[in-house]
């Protein structure tokens, strides 16, 4: 029997509409709001909508976070200063020293950025005003280099005061897979189960009022109701980028490296002092397109396997992050071990579909990892684990100034 093709349904309010009823809910029902600002265009745009709700409610001033991550566009600084400085915000600057991922090199995997140690070589001076949150010691909850997945839940909760707290953030669902399931879970918590909102801690939820936005919704507000955005979306668009290729995030991350030619076209006199300060990012914006660093199908070298080439690239890194790649193959192998693929009857490379859908272990699969400078294994189906940092450093500094590579990746390391 056929059966007929459900009709789409759509509803009768514009997203700008839409968007303003969740404001209502949030400035009603939460005691404490607080709003998570990058200085790209979303969080802007979120804040905007925010700020005439709030004024309309009589709910100003509005508290705003911004995290600074030191390698920013310059650009992107001139516009955080232009929304953070206004009388009717309260704003968190936080310039501290927060541990970043780096995907770009294999010896600087991990970099913090603001750390004292490197204070000559920031990539720009630290900001001079009131609302700059420089000294750790500001929370009770800080750590030296905690990662920013980390410090942004316990500021939610350091904030909240034991308060039902909102946490607005501005993730579009078309944007990406992850952030689309972040919308769609049907396992997490919502807050009078609206599928906008997540429960992230104790006391706080994640609000996302513009989730349904779509990029030319975006621009049409900026261009209708004259919002002031970052102008190096401009930039953008005279490099030719499309507008669902304008991506504003910390360049030097597993999948935001590809975009790192924008940097030195962009703004050269800034790129000239990210690369003084992060090892590896030169190289990450000439190779960000090429097999050299797995971003597509990398090529086999002759006369190896890609057993073979899994050794050569192991001995050809720094003990330490030999040492991280290995303890994440042996979970990986023993993970497989116990569905029923011992690593001695792993292919050297599997069947392509069964390979793309992670279906079966194989040589080429860990080769590929390292080539990408996948640290984390998120293509092996690791995740980021909480106090990673501290992790990495231990294995650092165990193996720091003892480089005895080939001891280290004898096949009994991972076999």
């Amino acid at each position: 029997m056929w059966r007929t093709q459900m009709p789409k349904k759509y509803l009768d309010v514009n997203v700008y509409n839409a968007a303003k009823e969740r404001y209502k809910l949030i400035f009603k029902d939460f005691e404490k709001i607080y709003f998570s600002f990058s200085g790209g265009k979303d969080s802007s745009i979120m804040v905007h909508l925010a700020l005439e709700i709030a004024q309309d409610l009589n709910k100003l001033p509005l508290t705003i976070l911004f995290v600074d991550l030191e390698g920013n566009y310059k650009t992107t600084i001139d516009h955080v200063e232009e929304i953070l400085l206004k009388e009717d915000v309260n704003a968190y600057w936080i310039s501290l020293p927060l541990n970043l991922r780096n995907a770009v090199s294999m010896y600087q995997p991990q970099w913090v950025c603001w750390d004292p140690k490197e204070k000559e070589n920031w990539i720009r001076n630290m900001p001079d005003y009131d609302c700059v949150i420089s000294d750790g010691d500001y929370f009770d909850f800080f750590e030296f280099g905690m990662e920013f997945e980390d410090f942004v839940v316990d500021f939610g909760e350091w904030f909240s005061d034991g308060i039902k707290t909102a946490c607005c953030v501005a993730i579009r669902s078309d944007e990406s897979l992850n952030r689309f399931r972040t919308i769609a879970n049907k396992k997490k918590v919502k807050y009078k189960n609206k599928g906008w909102t997540t429960k992230v801690s104790e006391h706080v939820y994640n609000c996302y009022p513009i989730y349904d936005w779509r990029v030319e919704d975006v621009w049409t507000a900026v261009a209708k109701f004259n919002w002031s955005y970052n102008g190096v979306y401009d930039l953008m668009y005279k490099q030719g980028r499309s507008l669902h290729q304008m991506r504003l995030c910390q360049p030097y991350g597993d999948d935001q490296r590809k975009g790192l030619d924008l940097f030195h076209e962009c703004e050269p006199e800034t790129w000239s002092k990210v690369v003084n300060r992060v090892s590896g990012a030169n190289m990450g914006q000439i190779y960000r397109d090429n097999p050299l660093l797995g971003n597509r199908r990398p090529e086999l070298p002759e006369g190896h396997t890609w057993e073979s080439y899994v050794d050569m690239l192991l001995k050809s890194l720094p003990r330490f992050t030999a040492e991280i790649y290995l303890e994440h193959f042996r979970t990986f192998r023993d993970w497989w071990e116990e569905h029923g693929y011992p690593i001695e009857d792993w292919p050297d490379k599997g069947p392509t579909k069964l390979e793309a859908k992670k279906k079966i272990p194989s040589w080429y699969r860990l080769a590929k990892c390292i080539l990408k400078n996948d640290l984390i294994c998120k293509s092996l189906s690791f995740s980021q684990t909480k106090n990673q940092f501290e992790d990495y450093n231990k294995i650092y500094q165990k193996y720091k100034g003892n480089d005895n590579r080939d001891e280290l990746t004898k096949r009994k390391s991972y076999e």
